[in-house]
């Protein structure tokens, strides 16, 4: 190998030759997430986390009954418009900060440190409490299917099965849960398409009747109740700015994923419950969920389809509720991962496994967390569903709806500290696109406000990233401003920057 570390003439060194497409596995001691994500393996990792399934077969029922009744379909309407508008501040945020902190990130370079702090902690809960919530409906449904067919086991064991799956995957590079959940995903929504389908084929425009969509039935009764299950059933859309720092192209893939997923969602959500209340009639729809509840699905699939669908369909309840596990453990993952970084948790959970390039100890504590909580659940003989995954779920999704909340101001603060993203041409790309200092468009490595005058300052901090981080392991870091350090498009600082042999 040649030397690449002698004398030069003129005393410079020659900048280092540009980095072959692709991730490459992290060097010793490095703390960079491997580049692996594309768009579509975004994409299926938050949509996994809302577990379409999952979310059909528990939560609609739950719907008809309580809420508006034939009115649900409407409200899928309602609530992926309001998450459309999200997204829009939340992409265009995404363009700009690219940082596993998701939230953390996006509030401290919007409101400021105080407000960050609290939400990152906030974060913290909501994804921890998400994925045991999921573990104990897991465990539930897993025993219930199994029971029904001759294998009757403890729920305690299959929700140990469940951790232990995701412990596995976790530990590894997120591109292999991406694979794993994608397969799970194309199976679940496979099986709803069928039904959707034997519903169309048999009834034709009469399984989409225009009561669904009548204003005195969106808006009647129980409207709020309605709108609260189709927001849950949303839950894990907004993890995608997490895998920005292991997208190949988090510029693009992070907004695009974010839009996809509320699309996607809202449009199957829609139709398969405006085809069950069209399958059961809107004047039944209430009686027949307050009755069946659980089980409305996979009725319809018994008189749609055959048993033997049903069979699968009950199955694939329970993949899907482990790929939402493995979705919402690598977003808790990554705020650990983050927090230790900011050194507001202990730094150890930021360290990146030299070969998988994953935050192996940040993933390895939040499963020993899921254990602790599930273990402490079981040892006071309380329901898996009824106390566990209920209690979880639920402080989960409030604790998300307040991030997302949260998140739409520091959009908006965003904005009004950095003037220049709102002018024509101003950075970024809000009306324009910088080019960066390796020829694509965008800005440059650590260019947030896309302005000129900062380069003195983003040069500094890509040197702080780079070596200088390594320096300051023994003490903390100052939060001064947080998410701020590791805000850097690319897989790392610039070439002049890069020590031999790297790159």
């Amino acid at each position: 190998m040649t030397d690449t570390t002698g004398a030069h003439p003129g005393g410079a060194r020659p900048p280092a030759p540009p980095a072959p497409p692709g991730p490459a596995a992290p060097a010793a001691g490095d703390d960079r997430l491997r580049r692996t994500l594309t768009t579509p393996k975004i994409a299926f990792l938050i949509v996994s986390a809302a577990a379409p399934l999952g979310a059909l077969v528990g939560t609609v029922p739950l719907a008809f009954a309580l809420g508006s009744g034939a009115g649900v379909p409407a409200t899928f309407v309602l609530a992926g418009l309001t998450l459309l508008c999200f997204s829009v501040g939340y992409a265009a945020i995404s363009r700009r900060v690219v940082n596993a902190g998701g939230f953390y990130t996006y509030v401290a370079q919007g409101l400021g440190r105080t407000p960050a702090v609290g939400g990152g902690w906030i974060a913290l809960l909501a994804y921890n409490a998400a994925t045991i919530g999921v573990a104990g409906a897991f465990a539930y449904f897993a025993q219930l299917v199994a029971a029904s067919h001759g294998l009757d086991l403890r729920w305690e064991l299959w929700a140990a099965a469940g951790i232990a799956v995701t412990a596995a995957l976790g530990y590894r590079q997120i591109d292999i849960s991406a694979r794993v959940v994608a397969v799970l995903l194309v199976a679940e929504v496979g099986i709803l398409v069928a039904l959707d389908v034997a519903i169309l084929a048999r009834d034709g425009t009469a399984a989409l009747p225009a009561a669904a969509f009548a204003p005195g039935t969106v808006f009647g009764p129980g409207l709020g109740v309605s709108l609260m299950f189709a927001f849950v059933s949303y839950i894990g859309f907004e993890s995608a700015a997490l895998y920005g720092e292991e997208a190949r192209d988090p510029e693009r893939s992070v907004p695009r994923a974010t839009y996809l997923a509320v699309v996607a969602i809202s449009v199957f959500y829609a139709l398969t419950s405006w085809l069950v209340v069209g399958a059961v009639g809107a004047g039944n729809v209430r009686a027949s969920a307050t009755e069946q509840l659980g089980d409305l699905f996979f009725q319809l699939s018994d008189d749609y389809l055959v048993s033997a669908a049903t069979t699968v369909m009950q199955v694939l309840l329970c993949t899907s509720l482990l790929a939402g596990m493995l979705a919402l453990h690598g977003a808790a993952v990554r705020y650990l991962f983050v927090l230790g970084r900011e050194r507001l948790l202990p730094a150890g959970l930021a360290a990146v496994h030299p070969r998988h390039g994953a935050p192996h100890r940040a993933s390895l504590v939040q499963s020993g967390l899921t254990v602790v909580v599930v273990a402490a659940f079981a040892v006071a003989g309380l329901d898996p569903y009824v106390s566990l995954a209920t209690s979880m779920l639920g402080l989960g999704t409030v604790a998300i709806i307040v991030l997302q909340a949260l998140a739409g101001v520091a959009v908006l603060g965003y904005c009004w500290r950095h003037p220049a993203e709102r002018r024509p041409g101003g950075g970024g790309r809000v009306a324009g696109r910088r080019r960066r200092p390796d020829g694509r468009g965008g800005p440059g490595r650590g260019q947030l406000l896309g302005d000129d005058r900062d380069d003195e300052r983003r040069d500094h901090l890509t040197a702080l990233a780079g070596a200088g981080r390594r320096r300051r392991r023994g003490r903390p870091r100052l939060v001064a401003a947080p998410g701020q350090a590791a805000t850097f498009r690319g897989a790392g600082p610039p070439a002049r920057h890069r020590p031999p042999g790297v790159g």
